[in-house]
Formats: structure tokens, C-alpha cells, sequence
């Protein structure tokens, strides 16, 4: 009977205590994977990343800035090829000072079509011919002694 009173009490406080919630797998949800991976499963990093991916999304939707800017932050923000820092994609989305890139500087990207050929070719420049190489021009060697070796 001593016993029975503790642990009757404990009971039902387990009974009645919330269960914690079945955290859903992030397999489901590739944004959030992506985030888990990138921060290496560190709380604190996902909560920051969840929020400024939340908040450029909002910003991109309510301002819809020009489409270079959106191309040059994508790819500021996914250097890691696989891996997006939304902090980084937040941060320059909403830069003012950032300007379009000369469209020299800019490369074609695979995924665009093809770049129409310029109008004229450049002239081919000759191909110089091969020249024999030394070894090539050389006599032979001299005929060696039985038993020595070359």
C-alpha cells in the first residue's frame, strides 16, 4: 500500500500529460529537407531559414521585382548546386544598389534555347602544318656488342 499511492500518481500524470506530437518525416517535403540538410538538422538555423524563405516569398509575390534580379538572386542563393540559402536569396532580393549585369558579362545558360549564329562567319585562320619531330630526323643508333645493353 505504501507503493501504491506514488505510483498511482505517476501514472496519472502520464496519463494525462499531452503526447508529444508524431513529427511528420521531412521525406514528404522537399523545401524542408533541403533546409534540414543545409542546416544540418540546427534548430535555430531552420527557424531562421524557414522565416526569411517565407518572407522573400511574400515580398517576391507583393513587389514582383524584374525578372534579372530574381535570375541573379537564384543564383547567388543556390552556389551549393543543390542547396538554396533563402537568408542570402532575402537579402538580395530586396538589395536597391544591385544593377543588371551588361549583357556582354552574362552567360547563356543550357536550359536557353540556342543563340542565333552571327550573320557572318569570322575568317578561318590557316592551320599551321606538323613539324617532324627531332627524334623522327635523328640516324640510328650505332649497332651494340652481343650482350650489351642499349
Amino acid at each position: 500500500m505504501r507503493w501504491g499511492l506514488p505510483f498511482g500518481i505517476v501514472g496519472l500524470c502520464a496519463a494525462f500529460a499531452p503526447a508529444p506530437a508524431a513529427a511528420r518525416p521531412p521525406l514528404a517535403d522537399p523545401v524542408t529537407l533541403n533546409i534540414g540538410i543545409n542546416c544540418q538538422w540546427q534548430q535555430h538555423c531552420i527557424k531562421s531559414q524557414t522565416k526569411a524563405m517565407k518572407r522573400s516569398l511574400k515580398y517576391v509575390r507583393k513587389t514582383q521585382p524584374p525578372l534579372w534580379r530574381l535570375q541573379m538572386c537564384n543564383r547567388n542563393a543556390g552556389r551549393q548546386r543543390l542547396r538554396v540559402d533563402w537568408v542570402g536569396f532575402d537579402n538580395c532580393i530586396r538589395n536597391t544598389v544591385l544593377r543588371p549585369l551588361p549583357a556582354k558579362l552574362v552567360k547563356s545558360s543550357p536550359r536557353l534555347g540556342k543563340t542565333p549564329a552571327p550573320a557572318t562567319k569570322p575568317a578561318r585562320k590557316a592551320i599551321p602544318r606538323k613539324v617532324p619531330r627531332l627524334t623522327q630526323n635523328a640516324p640510328p643508333p650505332p649497332p651494340s656488342a652481343p650482350g650489351e645493353r642499349g
